[in-house]
């Protein structure tokens, strides 16, 4: 990755230097997902689509643009053909308040008010429906900023006939649209205007000499906001903090201050500052951010330093604390080990420069932001958008939860000699359906964050999902595992389709005329790694492929950089090889024995088909 475009940036270096990034950034070996995007703008959108690119590029995500012409958006999504043949993964519309074209006039009543919100707002549903209906694919739409004057002054925002009350109202009803509908997503301008600065962001020589709804300067912030939704999307989310201790959640050295000349609390001002970035830390847990430490620091030191009566966080809301004299470097890579998480799921927070360079070389993936002075701490981290949230999940609120008791379970497999005996102790439950509604989130979710353990890697957006577990010759399992130490929620899926994709086919040939189910998807959440839930799921792939008088399953494999774990996956489950060709890709088939025998002992699993 480019620290060039790590939050904070410079915006005019990465608008003079875009082709020099660009250029930088695609010489990297780095392997990308290839995502269509169609930017529809209600103003000029070309510079905001080139930098937009240097941010997803930089996230692992390489887009190809379709952009509407100038204010288009609403007839390309209507009734234009190259846009449906375009067949977007994701469509951007950006408009602005300069697309609303009437506002209500003071002598207008509460009635013409009202007619006049439903009017402008049904112009964006329709528009909304329309891609619902014919393109299945997320959606992310610009909310509107604050007009950059005030006719009524601050009875604008009060009065029904104040285009700030205009405004605020037609945003609230793009709100309740967006809650009610799962694959769509907000960017909020009308924040980042406030942020940057309503009367520079709206600077009316930029719309009236290029048509841009924002100055040109403010652009790298619209479009790093956009990547982020759109990274988030793909699952391309960080996972976990792993935070400093002395003078990162306090002020002061705890081994040589002592906890009680500790600078957190609300005696100070400095105080105030560190306790209400501990708060801050504390509430990433409510959105599924895993808590872990790394300090230099004597253990019952840390210990005693987190159990300040004044501090928001206490020990008991980290996972790993590791708190020794080992460089941070080792812990933070002992930390990911022990999580069962890749480093670049880490973003390590530090106050001391010297100890974030030493980690940024000896770890590479980990996010490491210049957070800067205390003051700055929190909007440092938040503006950066490591952990985007576009949908929010019971597993996730749970997340601190169940890696906490994964460290449990860690623990107790250490007094046991025999692993079957170990396993069969945690006294394991497992549910293996079809896709259901309540869990369409979770398993998207899953296939855009699972990358170890992933035999095909593709993604799938929740729509997809959804299209997947409609259609009846495709075959869908989810696998939900809990033991004695908790709930692990839904950790592995399997998707096949009876029908062999044109992908298969230019790459393996046809398909003999035995019925045959094609793994498109076998993924499993790095978290119930050697548990044998892989087992139970190819035990209920089985028995659903009886039921469909299925006689063969072909699995496919292609490696990528991080799922070598799994290249062997398929012998172990019994399939024989078929054919690999020069970059490793596999091929591998099971053919259905009447004598099958179940190959998990030891998880109680409940599997009642769904279809």
């Amino acid at each position: 990755m480019l620290r060039e475009l790590e939050y904070p940036f410079d915006n005019e270096y990465i608008l003079k230097k875009s082709k020099s990034l660009k250029k930088a950034l695609l010489k990297e070996q780095t392997k990308r997902i290839q995502k269509k995007i169609a930017v529809l703008g209600g103003s000029t959108t070309h510079d905001i689509s080139k930098v937009l690119e240097l941010f997803l590029l930089n996230y692992g995500i390489e887009p190809v643009f379709y952009e509407s012409e100038y204010a288009q958006y609403w007839q390309d999504v209507m009734f234009n053909e190259e846009l449906q043949d375009f067949a977007p993964d994701i469509i951007y519309i950006h408009t602005s308040n300069r697309n609303i074209h009437e506002y209500p006039k003071v002598s207008d009543s509460p009635a013409d008010v009202d007619g006049l919100l439903t009017q402008t707002y049904s112009h964006f549903e329709t528009m909304w429906q329309r891609i619902e209906q014919v393109y299945h694919c997320p959606v992310i739409q610009n909310n509107m900023e604050l007009p950059f004057y005030r006719l009524l002054g601050n009875r604008d925002a009060s009065d029904i006939h104040g285009r700030i009350h205009f405004i605020n109202q037609l945003n609230e009803k793009f709100y309740q649209y967006a809650n009610a509908h799962q694959n769509f997503y907000i960017n909020d301008i009308q924040y980042l205007s406030s942020c940057y600065g309503l009367d520079k962001w709206s600077d009316p020589l930029f719309w009236h000499m290029y048509k841009y709804a924002l100055c040109l300067p403010a652009i790298p912030n619209l479009s790093y906001n956009v990547a982020n939704i759109i990274k988030a999307i793909y699952g391309k989310n960080k996972k976990s903090l792993v935070l400093d201790l002395d003078n990162t959640l306090w002020g002061g050295i705890v081994g040589d201050d002592g906890v009680e000349n500790l600078e957190i609390g609300q005696e100070t001002s400095m105080g105030q500052v560190f306790s209400e970035f501990q708060q801050y830390v504390k509430d990433q847990k409510d959105i599924g951010v895993m808590l872990n430490i790394s300090s230099k620091n004597e253990e019952e030191n840390a210990i005693a330093g987190l159990e300040h009566p004044d501090a928001p966080l206490k020990p008991e809301d980290f996972i790993l604390i590791k708190a020794n004299w080992d460089p941070k470097s080792m812990n933070i890579q002992n930390i990911a080990k022990e999580l069962n998480i890749l480093p670049e799921s880490l973003v390590f927070v530090d106050d001391n420069p010297a100890e974030r360079e030493i980690v940024r070389q000896q770890v590479p993936g980990v996010s490491i932001p210049e957070i800067g002075s205390p003051e700055q701490y929190i909007s440092v981290l938040d503006h950066s958008g490591f952990f985007e949230v576009t949908q929010l999940s019971e597993d996730d609120r749970k997340r601190n939860e169940m890696y906490k008791a994964n460290v449990q379970r860690h623990q107790q497999e250490a007094g046991f000699a025999d692993y079957s005996e170990y396993l069969r102790s945690l006294d394991m439950k497992g549910t293996i359906k079809a896709f259901e509604p309540m869990y369409m989130a979770r398993i998207a979710q899953l296939t855009n964050k699972s990358n170890q353990f992933n035999l095909t890697t593709k993604r799938f957006s929740q729509s997809e999902i959804q299209e997947a577990a409609a259609d009846a010759q495709k075959l869908t399992l989810y696998g939900k595992l809990e033991d004695k130490f908790g709930d692990n929620g839904v950790v592995s899926i399997v998707m096949g389709d009876e029908r062999q994709t044109g992908e298969m086919r230019a790459v393996w040939g046809d398909e003999s005329e035995e019925k045959t189910l094609h793994i498109e998807l076998w993924l499993m959440s790095c978290r119930v790694l050697k548990r044998d839930m892989e087992f139970a799921m190819m035990d209920a792939l089985v028995e659903e492929c009886r039921k469909r008088g299925i006689t063969k399953i072909k699995g496919y494999y292609y490696p990528t950089a991080k799922n070598a774990m799994v290249r062997e996956f398929y012998g172990l489950q019994g399939f024989t090889k078929e054919k690999e060709d020069e970059n490793g890709n596999t091929v591998w088939y099971y053919k259905i024995e009447n004598s099958y025998e179940h190959k998990n002992k030891v998880i109680q699993v409940n599997s009642e088909s769904q279809r």
